[in-house]
C-alpha cells in the first residue's frame, strides 16, 4: 500500500486569508477552522479569541480589514466552510459524512454537506451538515476510509507534524476518542482538528438587560398638535420622504380602505439606547465580561393602529410588526393593520435602522373638519456614501473598514429598538389621553415580513415577554439569501468586484454584477469539482461574511426560540428570499411543525396573474394575489389574537396552503 497522499502540512489559515497564496510562518498541521488560530481571552464565554494571521495589508486590504473583523470574535463560524488540505489527488467518491464528519459534546456525531474539491491547491472544502451549538468545541475527524486517486489509505497522523503548543496537542490527543461516536477507532484516523465556536446572543442579551423603557411622546406635530387621530376624522394621510440632501423628496400616502378596522392612528416616538457608532458598527466587548455602552440616544417614531371600538380590560393586544428591506413603517405594516384590527390586535411599527428615508421627511394628516397637522416621518436614512442621495436602505450597512459587517448591527439595533418598545408597551401607552393605558402591557406579540422576519427570529429568541410571533419568508444568512437570490446577487457582485484586489471572477462586461461563480452546490448534491479560476477565493469570502454576521442570523438564533411560541410562513419558489435560506431556519430550528407553505406554484399554474415570485404574497392585495394574502393574513391574526394557540390553514381544506408542512426544501423551485 503507498500511503503517498497525506493530510498536508500547509499553511491553510494563510490561504483562506490569502487565497491561493501559501505564506510561509504560519502554523501548519491542521484543517481549517483549528484553535491553533486563536489566543487566550478570559473576557470570552469561550475563553479565546480568534487569531487569524494578518496579510499583507498594502496589496491585499480587503483582506487585512475583514481579518480584523473576524479576530474580535470569540470563537468560529457555526456553520463553518471546512477546509482539509492533501498532498495530492483522492478518490472523490470516498469523501463521505462516514469519513469525514464532527463530533460534539455528548458524542452528537455531525456529517459533512456542500462538498467541493478543489484540484489545483488538492484541498477539499465542505460545511458541517447541521448547524452546530454556540460556544461549543468540536472534534474534526478525517479517517483512512477517505482513499487517494489510487485506493489506498491515507498516511498521517492525527496530529501529523504539527508544531504546536503542547496544550493544544494535549486538547486534540484527550479529544480523540470522541471519534469513537462516529466509528472511527484511533488507528482509523488520519487527521483531526478542534475547534471552538463563536458566541451568537450573549451581547444581545446584555444590551437587553440594560433596557429600562421610558415615556411615549404623541405630541408630534409642528405646532406642538397631539399626534392622535379618530379614522372618522382623517380625509387622507400623505408624506414627504427625504430622498437626498439638497434636499430632495418623494411623496405618497396611505390608502385609508387598507385601515377597514381601524379605529385610531396614532403617531409617538420614544427614546431608545444607540449602541451603534457613526461607523454603524456595535463595538466588540467580551461575551463574558464586558459591558456594551450606549453611543448615544434614537427618538424613534412609530405609527399605531387601533382597532376601532371599546378596548377589552386591560387595553388592546398589541402586536409589533416588522417590514422588510428597502420597505419602511408607511408599507406592508398598513397592509395589515386592518386584518388585525378586526380580529381585535393593535398594529405598532417602527422604521428599520437605514430605512424610511432622511430625518427631514413629513407627514401631513389630512382632517375632515380642522385643519391638517404636519408631523416629521420618522425616516432613519442617512447619506453614508456622502452622493447626495438617500437610498431606501441607507445606513442600514457597516461603512468601511467594517463591510464584512454589513446589517448585522443594523439588524441588531432594530431589534433593540424593538425590545425598548415592548419596555415602553409594558409601562403603559395612553393613546386616547384618559390617563388610562389603551395597550395591553401583557399581551404584546410580534409579526413580520421579510427582513421583519430575518430580525424578527433574533428578537422572539431574546424577548421573553413576547407571548407569540409570526415570521413571513425570513431566511438567513443575508449572505447566502444574496448569493442565491435574483433580486439581490448584485450585492454580492458589487462587494466582490469593491474588494482590493477585486475577486470578481468574471472578465465579461456584466454590468449587473451577477455572473461571477461561486461555484457552490446547494445541499445535499454531489460533490463539486472546482476547476472554476477564483471560485473558492469567493467561497473563503462568503463563508467570512456569514461569520462575521451570526450575530443577526436567524438561522443561529432558531434554536434558541421556543417553538410552540412561533409561526413560521414561507412560499414556494420564493426568489427574493430563497427556500433554501428558509430551510436553514427550520432546520436549526426544528421548526418545521410550526411552518405553512403557500404554494405558489400551484397558484401560478391555475392562474398566472399571481405572478413568478411569491414573496410580497402576505401584502400582494391587488389583482389575482388578494385572496391568498388576505388568508395569510387571517393566519397571522388568528394566531395572534388566539394567544398563539390557534394555527388555521389559510385555505382549509384547499391546495395553495400547507399548514403545517412536512417541507424543508434545498432547491430553489423558481417558476422560469
Amino acid at each position: 500500500m503507498s500511503k503517498i497522499v497525506r493530510v498536508a502540512l500547509l499553511a491553510l489559515a494563510a490561504a483562506l486569508v490569502l487565497p491561493g497564496i501559501a505564506l510561509a510562518g504560519t502554523k501548519a498541521g491542521q484543517p481549517f477552522p483549528s484553535n491553533l488560530y486563536t489566543v487566550p481571552d478570559a473576557t470570552q464565554a469561550t475563553g479565546l479569541r480568534v487569531s487569524l494571521p494578518t496579510p499583507d495589508c498594502a496589496t491585499n486590504s480587503s483582506d487585512c480589514d475583514d481579518v480584523d473583523v473576524v479576530n474580535t470574535l470569540d470563537g468560529f463560524n457555526i456553520q463553518p466552510r471546512i477546509s482539509v488540505p492533501f498532498s495530492g489527488p483522492i478518490d472523490t467518491s470516498t469523501v463521505s459524512s462516514s469519513n469525514i464528519f464532527l463530533v460534539g459534546p455528548g458524542g452528537d456525531v455531525v456529517g459533512i454537506n456542500q462538498a467541493v474539491w478543489e484540484p489545483l491547491t488538492n484541498t477539499l472544502h465542505f460545511e458541517s451538515d447541521e448547524q452546530l451549538a454556540q460556544a461549543t468545541t468540536y472534534l474534526l475527524v478525517v479517517t483512512r476510509g477517505v482513499r487517494d486517486a489510487a485506493g489506498d489509505e491515507l498516511a498521517g497522523s492525527p496530529l501529523g507534524s504539527l508544531r504546536a503548543s503542547d496544550a493544544y496537542k494535549k486538547a486534540v490527543r484527550d479529544a480523540l476518542p470522541m471519534a469513537m461516536a462516529g466509528g472511527a477507532a484511533p488507528g482509523d484516523i488520519a487527521a483531526a482538528s478542534l475547534f471552538t465556536t463563536q458566541s451568537i446572543d450573549a451581547v444581545s442579551r446584555k444590551i437587553r438587560a440594560q433596557l429600562t423603557g421610558g415615556p411615549v411622546n404623541f405630541a408630534l406635530g409642528t405646532a406642538g398638535e397631539r399626534t392622535v387621530f379618530p379614522t372618522a376624522t382623517i380625509s387622507s394621510i400623505t408624506w414627504r420622504r427625504q430622498t437626498g440632501t439638497a434636499p430632495a423628496f418623494s411623496t405618497g400616502g396611505l390608502f385609508l380602505p387598507l385601515l377597514a378596522g381601524v379605529g385610531t392612528v396614532a403617531f409617538g416616538e420614544y427614546a431608545s439606547p444607540d449602541y451603534e457608532t457613526a461607523g454603524k458598527i456595535i463595538p466588540a466587548y467580551g461575551t463574558k465580561t464586558g459591558t456594551p455602552v450606549p453611543q448615544g440616544t434614537n427618538q424613534v417614531q412609530f405609527s399605531l393602529f387601533v382597532p376601532a371600538g371599546a378596548a377589552p380590560a386591560g387595553g388592546w393586544p398589541v402586536a409589533i410588526f416588522g417590514h422588510g428591506f428597502t420597505d419602511w413603517k408607511n408599507g406592508a405594516p398598513p397592509a395589515v393593520a386592518g386584518t388585525l384590527a378586526r380580529n381585535g390586535v393593535a398594529t405598532i411599527a417602527i422604521n428599520v435602522v437605514g430605512h424610511g428615508g432622511g430625518p427631514l421627511g413629513t407627514y401631513t394628516v389630512g382632517r375632515v373638519a380642522a385643519a391638517p397637522v404636519t408631523l416629521p416621518l420618522g425616516g432613519r436614512g442617512i447619506d453614508q456614501d456622502g452622493n447626495g442621495t438617500i437610498d431606501s436602505t441607507e445606513g442600514v450597512d457597516a461603512a468601511a473598514p467594517n463591510t464584512l459587517v454589513s446589517n448585522r448591527d443594523g439588524l441588531r439595533q432594530t431589534t433593540i429598538d424593538q425590545m425598548q418598545l415592548v419596555k415602553v408597551i409594558e409601562g403603559g401607552v395612553d393613546v386616547d389621553g384618559d390617563g388610562a393605558a389603551d395597550l395591553s402591557a401583557s399581551r404584546i406579540y410580534y409579526a413580520g415580513q421579510s427582513f421583519g422576519g430575518i430580525y424578527g427570529v433574533p428578537l422572539l429568541a431574546l424577548e421573553p415577554d413576547l407571548r407569540a410571533g409570526v415570521v413571513n419568508v425570513p431566511g438567513g444568512p443575508i449572505v447566502e439569501i444574496a448569493r442565491l437570490s435574483p433580486s439581490f446577487r448584485s450585492l454580492v457582485g458589487l462587494a466582490l468586484i469593491s474588494r482590493t484586489p477585486s475577486l470578481y471572477n468574471n472578465p465579461a462586461p456584466d454590468p449587473l454584477l451577477t455572473n461571477f461563480n461561486e461555484n457552490i452546490p446547494l445541499r445535499n448534491l454531489p460533490l463539486v469539482v472546482d476547476t472554476v479560476a477564483g471560485a473558492s477565493a469567493i467561497q473563503t469570502y462568503i463563508d467570512k461574511a456569514e461569520w462575521a454576521q451570526q450575530a443577526a442570523n436567524p438561522a443561529a438564533y432558531a434554536p434558541l426560540v421556543t417553538p410552540s411560541k412561533v409561526l413560521l410562513q414561507f412560499a414556494r419558489g420564493d426568489k427574493t428570499v430563497p427556500n433554501p435560506t428558509t430551510s436553514a431556519i427550520l432546520r436549526a430550528g426544528d421548526l418545521a411543525s410550526r411552518a405553512t407553505v403557500y404554494r405558489n406554484d400551484l397558484a401560478f399554474a391555475v392562474n398566472p396573474l399571481v405572478g413568478k415570485n411569491p414573496h410580497a404574497f402576505l401584502t400582494n392585495l391587488a389583482g389575482a394575489g388578494a385572496p391568498y394574502a388576505l388568508a395569510a393574513q387571517q393566519q397571522i391574526a388568528t394566531f395572534l389574537a388566539s394567544d398563539g394557540a390557534a394555527t388555521i390553514d389559510p385555505d382549509g381544506p384547499g391546495p395553495f396552503f400547507e399548514t403545517p408542512t412536512s417541507m424543508v426544501p434545498e432547491d430553489l423551485a423558481y417558476i422560469p
